[in-house]
């Protein structure tokens, strides 16, 4: 197997609707970089980055199923208001973080009733085909240390 490489990349990620989703270009951003095979991104976009190299701009869209998977109906449930004890206004929109069996998760407010708030804990862009417009800035072996935890330093 070849030797993983850090890749750092700009992107700018779209929806179909192109509105701008997430982006590294701009002020006060910095591109990314990730270890291969790390699951640091998303598969679909890795896998279309894979032998890339500097200066390679890519296009690529990503389905739910390579993305953040679709949505999960049985993520969507109403808990009891008494489970946000201790926040006096709580929206549609907002976000908190649950502690779950599997570790902390990301909820967000769907609905809020007298006795109950209705949370979605899929993830924001579950359901979503992603649209990535990439330029590969650098491609580097990884160390010997960033391979042991798993990360790009």
């Amino acid at each position: 197997m070849a030797q993983p490489r850090v890749v750092t990349i700009n992107y700018t990620l779209t929806n179909n609707q192109g509105e701008e989703l997430d982006s590294s270009r701009g002020e006060g951003r910095e591109p990314l970089a990730y270890l291969e095979g790390a699951q640091a991104i998303i598969g679909g976009l890795e896998s279309a980055l894979n032998e890339k190299n500097v200066g390679d701009q890519v296009k690529v869209s990503v389905e739910p199923a390579e993305g953040y998977g679709e949505i999960n109906e049985e993520l969507v449930q109403p808990v009891p208001r008494t489970a946000f004890e201790g926040v006096e206004s709580i929206e549609p929109g907002m976000q908190f973080q649950a502690q779950t069996p599997d570790g902390p998760q990301v909820v967000r407010v769907m609905e809020v009733n007298e006795e109950t708030v209705t949370i979605d804990a899929n993830h924001p862009l579950a359901g979503e085909t992603l649209h990535f417009d990439v330029e590969v800035l650098e491609a580097r072996d990884a160390t010997d240390e960033e391979q042991e935890h798993g990360h790009a330093h």
